[in-house]
């Protein structure tokens, strides 16, 4: 890469429950090379503030560049965010309240720090990168640890009187069903995240149920992870598929309320758990989807899985640094 073309490199963070993805962009969003490490929540948000910043470091270095070299860093944090001063306002499955994200990451590293909603982010990917900015009104959801959306009306994020529309994952699909780490019950991220799904599965397991899960994992399960579902799945677990068909028609319920509210031209479906089980879920998905759509709403609407999989959040990190460094 030339030297001029250097100063112009876009970083993007994905701050998720359970990782940290940093990726390193040119200005025509092509991907340099990226780092991911664990997050450790536990060890509470100073921590992980200092994993993020060694992350980005760790992403510079990897690349032979370094930070002077860097126009601002892109992240999406998993919660609802004040873009304006930086600040997660709420994080649940990080354990997050008003964190002054920005000032603390911008202290460490000494470039712009952008802050943003992690599926807002997500969103953005899909839209400039892998969609072109192409379709006129766009809907994100994706499941990963929790459940967030990105909306795009117009060709514009829209992100709600003060930046936190989106928060679809907490939208009451079973007002009986589980409580949701924002406090109340039966949410849709209580039902169809990662973490709900493993929480369903580690309970029946406990009260006697069987499955392939135990046998490659060990009883505790431990170390579930997304892509040891589909495994199960592929090799017969009738258990394990129907815990997934399950959430994904929950999902699908959720995507059919959103298509009668927003009409979007595109409806995204991405996150951790899509990228390993597209397969297993979306037909269900879309199936459910539009028999819960009101007649004729659901005519037009593409429904698709993004095929930037992990890439996106970081993706759209980038991309919000080109927005706000213009």
């Amino acid at each position: 890469m030339p030297d001029n073309a250097k100063t112009q490199c876009l970083i993007g963070v994905d701050l998720g429950g359970t990782k940290i993805l940093a990726g390193i962009f040119d200005t025509s969003f092509n991907c340099l090379g990226q780092v991911k490490i664990s997050t450790k929540a536990h060890r509470g948000p100073d921590e992980v503030i200092n994993r993020i910043a060694r992350c980005v470091k760790d992403t510079v270095d990897e690349c032979d560049l370094s930070m002077s070299q860097v126009r601002g860093v892109g992240i999406g944090a998993p919660g609802a965010v004040d873009t304006q001063e930086g600040r997660v306002i709420f994080a649940p499955n990080l354990g997050w309240e008003n964190l002054q994200l920005k000032k603390s990451l911008e202290k460490q590293l000494e470039v712009p720090v952008f802050v943003e909603n992690d599926c807002k982010l997500h969103t953005l990917g899909v839209f400039e990168a892998e969609l072109k900015a192409k379709p006129k009104h766009l809907l994100g959801i994706f499941l990963g640890t929790g459940i967030g959306a990105g909306i795009i009306i117009d060709g514009k994020p829209y992100t709600g009187i003060n930046g936190t529309a989106g928060e679809v994952g907490h939208m009451v699909i079973d007002i009986n069903g589980p409580e949701c780490g924002c406090g109340n019950k039966g949410c849709f991220e209580a039902l169809a995240s990662r973490r709900a799904i493993f929480r369903n599965i580690q309970a029946a397991v406990k009260k006697g149920q069987k499955t392939l899960l135990t046998e490659m994992l060990g009883d505790d399960l431990a170390d579930l992870r997304s892509g040891d579902l589909r495994k199960a799945i592929r090799r017969g677990d009738k258990f394990v598929e129907k815990i997934i068909d399950q959430a994904a028609e929950y999902t699908g319920i959720a995507v059919g309320n959103l298509m009668n509210i927003f009409n979007p031209e595109v409806i995204v479906i991405g996150g951790g758990v899509v990228e390993q089980l597209e397969h297993e879920m979306l037909p269900i998905i879309e199936k459910v989807a539009r028999k819960n759509a009101l007649p004729g709403t659901s005519k037009g609407v593409q429904i698709m899985a993004t095929r930037l999989g992990d890439d996106a959040g970081i993706t759209g990190g980038a991309v919000l640094v080109m927005r706000q460094t213009k």
